[in-house]
């Protein structure tokens, strides 16, 4: 049983109107460029740039997953957040904590396209904002549950 989530993260879902996202937590869309582009890979063609807020609360995670682009992941409020990264091979694994600029820590993250990724709040919530580029699109997106 999940304990009650705090009163500030349930302040930012209801203020933000964000809905549960298949990874885990909770997002909501917040851009997406009007302008497209055409990767250099086999995908047709995406909105240059899109972003969401995404919120995890302590207890949640974002699952294991991957994106075809680029991802910038930004701490916006709470205690930090742990991004767990593993490149496309699985053959290298590491973490980094997004938080308050400190030794070792810095706000923002990049997590390179095709890399595996996934998250977990360093406090009682976590809320970040997601940038990709070029542009998300559900096509592009794998759960490493999915994958055989």
């Amino acid at each position: 049983m999940h304990a009650e989530p705090p009163p500030r993260a349930t302040e930012l879902v209801q203020l933000l109107g964000l809905a549960p996202h298949p990874e885990g937590g909770h997002y909501r869309e917040v851009f997406r460029s009007t302008e497209t582009v055409h990767p250099q890979d086999a995908r047709p063609a995406r909105a240059a740039l899109t972003s969401i807020d995404f919120l995890l609360v302590a207890g949640e995670c974002s699952a294991w997953h991957r994106v075809a682009s680029d991802e910038a992941w930004h701490l916006l409020e709470g205690e930090g957040l742990r991004l767990w990264l593993a490149s496309p091979d699985l053959s290298v694994f590491s973490a980094v904590e997004l938080g308050p600029v400190a030794a070792g820590r810095r706000p923002r993250h990049v997590v390179p396209a095709g890399w595996w990724q996934a998250a977990e709040p360093l406090g009682p919530y976590a809320y970040v904002g997601a940038t990709v580029g070029p542009g998300f699109d559900f096509a592009d997106f794998r759960m490493l549950a999915d994958e055989p």
